[in-house]
């Protein structure tokens, strides 16, 4: 995209403030801030007024659980229907990875966080070693995809290089970066993270797929034959990736999609819940589930939105061209966003201050129509580290880590 482009896709959509330091960059600057232009997705910013107005949510009700009783006693069933699957190659896993280490005071990926006490156990190698579990379980390789950001893909990289991949098949593993969104104020104007750069956020946890297929990787998953994809959070330090169990239950539901869920702590906890939501299954945020919701038993007098997701799904391929970018909802959320001033100085706001845009995996649920919930043992598959101490710590995952003899 040349200067004369780049000046008409931004004033369409009244975005001319971007090349307000145009003349003061380096040559390589202007590139690099032309090119950014030339691939953000503007557009968004015309539907900013649209998206703030709240989205009616429709009428709840409850979906029913595959329990860990119902797991028990199919388990050889639904063991030996995943076993096959992976061994066939119709299986693959996807690590959601783009997020950075900021909450835990690190610069770096939040997967390059070592949790280790007399050694060192970085997140990433936590990860790839429960999937080494079933790949030694099966005798089968499988392909792990590993999607960053533009944030941190080179660190990511060059992280795996380093550790030899963990022991993971080099060639078994492919990265490639999320599409971004643009961030912008209260107006829709987008801010300026640096004087040669727009500031903008990953398009949210449902970007993976569209992503995916920005860089081609739907049609390796054609040419091997890979009819599921197990897509999960980098944060959860325990979480069975590829378990035959699941796949196998999957499988024999006929359903789009499966997903992995705990059982709540309290019923107030906050997670969000899988449900019905108008007929289809659908998350209810933590916030949303009322006081009835709450009170309500199912037959066996057991909490009756009980099950809490813990970012951990089985998609069916062939359902996928079901939730493409332009089939699915879009978000604006309220963030704290650093910019550049009219003096061309950073400001880190203190307060939220503008607007990103998000897709997320909660509408692929609903939009695919059909999905088995499939309890786990949250102290066996649920550590997260979502800060540095307290709930859903390093702390706490370091503890539960310990408990099931992992060694740091």
């Amino acid at each position: 995209m040349n200067l004369e482009e780049a000046k008409a896709k931004l004033e369409e959509f009244d975005q001319a403030h971007v090349l307000n330091y145009y003349d003061e960059l380096s040559e390589s600057e202007k590139e690099e801030l032309l090119s950014q232009i030339k691939e953000t997705d503007l557009s968004v910013l015309k539907k900013l007024d649209e998206l703030k107005t709240p989205k009616k949510r429709g009428r709840f009700s409850p979906l029913k659980t595959v329990q860990l009783s119902d797991i028990e006693n199919r388990k050889k069933e639904f063991y030996d229907i995943g076993s096959d699957a992976i061994k066939n190659g119709k299986t693959c896993a996807l690590l959601l990875a783009g997020g950075m280490g900021t909450r835990l005071g690190s610069d770096d990926p939040k997967g390059m966080y070592n949790i280790g006490e007399t050694k060192d156990v970085f997140i990433f190698q936590r990860i790839v070693e429960n999937l080494l579990d079933v790949v030694n379980e099966t005798g089968t390789w499988i392909r792990l995809f590993v999607m960053t950001s533009e944030k941190n893909h080179e660190k990511t990289v060059d992280f795996f290089e380093k550790k030899n991949y963990f022991g993971y098949k080099k060639d078994k593993v492919l990265f490639f970066k999320q599409s971004m969104a643009p961030a912008c104020d209260r107006e829709g104007k987008v801010y300026l993270e640096k004087k040669n750069r727009i500031s903008t956020s990953p398009n949210g946890n449902a970007g993976w797929y569209s992503s995916m297929i920005r860089a081609g990787y739907d049609k390796i998953m054609k040419d091997e034959g890979i009819e599921w994809i197990n897509i999960f959070a980098v944060d959860n330090v325990l979480q069975r990736i590829c378990d035959p169990c699941f796949i196998g239950a999957t499988i024999d539901a006929d359903v789009s999609v499966g997903a992995k869920v705990v059982k709540k702590a309290a019923p107030d906890e906050k997670v969000g819940v899988i449900c019905l939501e108008d007929g289809k299954p659908s998350i209810v945020e933590y916030y949303e589930v009322s006081q009835e919701m709450m009170d309500e038993k199912d037959e066996n007098g057991e909490p009756a939105y009980n099950f809490g997701v813990i970012l951990n799904y089985l998609f069916r391929v062939k359902d996928l061209d079901a939730v493409t970018d332009d089939k699915m909802p879009l978000h604006v959320v309220e963030k704290k966003i650093p910019f550049l001033n009219e003096n061309g100085e950073t400001v880190r706001p203190e307060t939220e201050n503008g607007y990103k845009f998000e897709q997320l995996v909660l509408d692929m649920i609903h939009e695919l129509g059909t999905c088995l919930p499939y309890e786990v043992i949250r102290e066996k598959e649920f550590a997260p580290i979502k800060n540095k101490t307290g709930v859903d710590s390093v702390e706490s995952a370091k503890e539960l880590c310990k408990k099931n003899g992992i060694e740091l």
